[in-house]
Order: structure tokens, then C-alpha cells, then sequence
């Protein structure tokens, strides 16, 4: 806990007892009825009261997220040299008084929407572009206290720093830096280096007023109304040429699919083709050979024509009819011979 806000406490109780004995014995008195055995104990009081009161103003205690600068009424230069560290620090009650700085990290917004902002209302940067596009841009600057710098920062700034240093310091070198690209490499590929120059020249600036540069965070870029809806048509004209190409593509693919697809059934009626005809060749060959072997067996066996044939006669045939001039004549199988052949007169 706090010392001097305990001992406020303190001093502010002894100050209200002697302020209601004060009144306690003005009351008596006039009731002519005094406390005068008490009056030692009222002053006994009113001595602490004063005595915890100088000590008291004299008592400073610094937060570790903080440091102190004394200001002195009988120090040289009008402050101490040294400034106050974090913890409990003693200063020349009545004379000396201290200005107490966080240096933990702040951050000023300024932004379009009305309560974002450190400011009410609309505080984004209208900045114009190289080619005279102007954009709106709303921006949060990151910045801390220098601990070896709060001297200078106080002496240069005291507690204005945020609004005449960080704010009036990021809208003008914004503008600068935006000045220098086009509007569409503002939004696009130059992004990244619009903000690393503004960090750059953010981080020189505050470093030589007793600030630290944190971070710069580009929030949001908006158009003017005229330049929104042209980069809105622009966009829609874009969107639709794509969805022509794609339309162009689908029915490209839609053809190479359909060509393929004939082609496949070319290649199967080639390949059907081709086996049919392989077929039939691989057939004739066999019927040659077939045909070869035939011939080869009846050239070495003559007779075996005329067995085949007979062979393949009915088995009930006894009488054949043949053309006059056939060249032979077979005996039937199981024909009696010696039977003369009746005639017919």
C-alpha cells in the first residue's frame, strides 16, 4: 500500500479531531462551563496534525510505471538534475513539487468513427495521394516516456506532449509520406513500405522530444465517395471479365473432354478393328496350315479320300446314283456281290 496515502489518511483524522474539539470547546465556553484540563491534549493534537502534514507533503511515492521530475523553487535551474525512480522519495515540503510521468506504453487513435478516438467525432488524416486521389486514413501511434528522457520531455513538453507533439506530428508526416505513392500502391503493394516510412520518421521525431516510437498501426483507408463507386464499377467490370474467362475455360475443358472422349472411342474402334482383322488372320493361317497338313497326309495316302467318303455315307445306302462318265465307282459295304441285278422288261 501507498505510504503518503496512508498517511494522508492519518493527518486528515488528526486535522477532523482537532477541528471537533475546537468546536466541542467553543460550545462549553459558551456555556461558560470551559475545558481548560483538555487544552494541552487539543494542542498535543493540532502540533501532530501540522508535524504529519509537512511530512506528509513532503513524502512522494513513485509507481514503478512511473517517474518523477522536481520542479524546485530554490534549485538552480528551477528542477532537480536527477529524476525521481520508483519508490518512496523525500522532497522539500512547501518548496520543491513533483511531476509525475507513466512511462508505460500509450496510444493515440485517430479515427473516422465518432468515439474511437482520442478526440470525439471524426479525427481521421485527409491525405492526397501523388496522383490527387484523396483518402481518409485512420491510424493508432504506439509510443512510450523515455525513463532517461522524462527531463527533457518535461521541459520541452510538460502534459502536452500527446496532443501537440504525437498528434500533430503523425497527421502531418501521414500526409507527407502519402503524397509520395499512388493510390492504388497505397492500398495495394506499397502498404507495407507507407507504414515502415511513417514508423521511421515517427521513431525520429519522438526520440528527439523524449518519447520512444512503439509501433504505427495503418487501421483503415477509405475513398471519397466519387473514387469508392469508380473502384466499385472497376471492380464489378473485373469480377465479370473473370467470370467470362472461367465461362471460356468451362467450355474449353468442355471440348477437350468431348475430343477426348471421341477420341477414345476412335482408338477402341481401331484397336477392335485391328484385333478383328488379327483374327482373322491368326483363323486363315490355321486353316492353311490345316489345309497343308490335309494335303501333305493325301499325297502320301491317295486311298484315304475314298475312305473319308465312304465313311461318311448313311448307313442304310446300298444303291448310289452316279453321272455316266464318273471316273470310279465304290463298292457298298455288306452288298452281296454275286446277286445278279434284276431288270425291268
Amino acid at each position: 500500500m501507498n505510504v503518503t496515502i496512508v498517511l494522508s489518511w492519518i493527518v486528515g483524522v488528526l486535522w477532523l479531531a482537532v477541528v471537533a474539539w475546537v468546536a466541542y470547546a467553543a460550545l462549553r465556553s459558551y456555556r461558560r462551563n470551559p475545558l481548560k484540563p483538555t487544552i494541552p491534549v487539543a494542542i498535543g493534537l493540532a502540533l501532530a496534525a501540522i508535524i504529519l502534514t509537512v511530512v506528509n507533503s513532503g513524502l512522494v511515492f513513485i509507481q514503478p510505471q512511473e517517474r518523477g521530475v522536481v520542479v524546485s523553487a530554490i534549485a538552480p535551474d528551477g528542477y532537480r538534475q536527477e529524476t525521481l525512480k520508483p519508490g518512496l522519495s523525500w522532497v522539500i515540503p512547501f518548496f520543491e513539487s513533483v511531476q509525475v510521468y507513466p512511462i508505460s506504453y500509450q496510444t493515440y487513435t485517430m479515427s473516422i468513427a465518432t468515439e474511437e478516438g482520442q478526440k470525439a467525432g471524426d479525427d481521421s488524416i485527409a491525405a492526397r495521394t501523388a496522383d490527387g486521389q484523396e483518402i481518409l486514413v485512420d491510424a493508432s501511434v504506439i509510443f512510450a516516456v523515455d525513463p532517461e528522457q522524462v527531463l527533457r520531455l518535461h521541459i520541452l513538453w510538460q502534459d502536452r506532449y500527446e496532443e501537440e507533439l504525437v498528434r500533430a506530428q503523425a497527421r502531418s508526416i501521414i500526409r507527407d509520406v502519402v503524397s509520395q505513392f499512388n493510390v492504388n500502391e497505397v492500398v495495394s503493394t506499397e502498404r507495407f513500405n507507407l507504414i515502415d516510412q511513417i514508423n521511421g520518421e515517427m521513431t525520429v521525431v519522438l526520440g528527439e522530444n523524449g518519447l520512444s516510437m512503439v509501433d504505427f498501426i495503418l487501421r483503415n483507408i477509405t475513398f471519397s465517395p466519387e473514387y469508392a463507386a469508380a473502384v466499385e464499377q472497376k471492380q464489378i467490370a473485373e469480377q465479370q471479365a473473370q467470370e467470362a474467362q472461367l465461362l471460356v475455360e468451362k467450355k474449353k475443358q468442355e471440348a477437350e473432354q468431348a475430343r477426348q472422349e471421341a477420341q477414345g472411342r476412335a482408338d477402341a474402334a481401331v484397336i477392335a478393328a485391328e484385333a478383328q482383322a488379327e483374327g482373322r488372320i491368326l483363323e486363315a493361317e490355321a486353316e492353311a496350315e490345316a489345309l497343308q497338313v490335309q494335303a501333305e497326309v493325301l499325297a502320301q495316302y491317295p486311298d484315304l479320300l475314298t475312305y473319308v467318303y465312304i465313311t461318311k455315307l448313311a448307313p442304310n445306302v446300298e444303291v448310289m446314283f452316279l453321272p455316266y462318265d464318273s471316273p470310279f465307282i465304290f463298292p457298298l459295304p455288306d452288298m452281296d456281290t454275286t446277286t445278279p441285278i434284276p431288270t425291268v422288261e
